[in-house]
């Protein structure tokens, strides 16, 4: 007798990048007429400022790191190998990272705070449905995986990598697009604080 359970089918991940849109939308009015009650000519802040950048940038160049390893192996094969030896979902690990550098940028803990917990909440339910499909293609060998790494939060001493991996360059093609928007970011959040700092936009102020 066939089984009336339904397989899980692979995320869409238009459906991860409408929400996050939806909630980088929601909450632009805060990024745009909200303005940091601090002094950002402080060594303090400016120092906060520059990690923001350098945040961003690790974001990139991790999410080009974590694509070189996954590239089109995605939801055909377990990965274990560099960043997902450390993390099961480091992708979504150098996303929200470089979301936090923006927030920094901003010079804001309120536009921090709101920016990276709606993107890690929207990423972590991403992946749940994602190891939903994961659990059913792969079964045990998946359910070893996910009992040895953890979700997000990496642990640097279970690294391994073998000495040479082959990327699939359609795919690093693709991400550069998404490392573009995560480099927008910089600009964005200069051409903001030049709008405030000059009075073009009303402000009120933000911790």
């Amino acid at each position: 007798m066939p089984s009336s359970v339904t397989k899980p089918h692979p995320v869409r991940q238009t459906i991860r990048i409408n929400f996050l849109r939806a909630a980088f939308v929601a909450i632009l009015p805060l990024l745009i007429f909200g303005k940091s009650r601090h002094d950002g000519d402080t060594l303090l802040l400016e120092g906060i400022e520059v990690l923001g950048v350098l945040f961003i940038v690790f974001a990139v160049i991790g999410r080009l790191w974590a694509v070189l390893y996954i590239g089109a192996r995605k939801n055909r094969t377990v990965m274990r190998d560099g960043p997902y030896s450390m993390c099961r979902h480091p992708l979504y690990l150098f996303s929200t990272l470089g979301v936090m550098g923006f927030g920094m940028m901003m010079l804001s803990v309120i536009a921090t705070v709101v920016l990276t917990g709606l993107t890690f909440v929207i990423l972590m339910w991403t992946a749940r449905l994602e190891e939903r499909y994961l659990i059913a293609e792969f079964g045990d060998d998946y359910l070893d995986y996910r009992s040895a790494v953890p979700a997000i939060i990496p642990n640097p001493w279970l690294f391994h990598s073998p000495a040479e991996v082959t990327g699939n360059v359609r795919t690093l093609r693709v991400n550069l697009f998404d490392a573009l928007v995560f480099l927008a970011f910089i600009p964005l959040a200069e051409l903001l604080d030049l709008f405030k700092e000059t009075g073009v936009i009303p402000t009120f102020p933000l911790y």
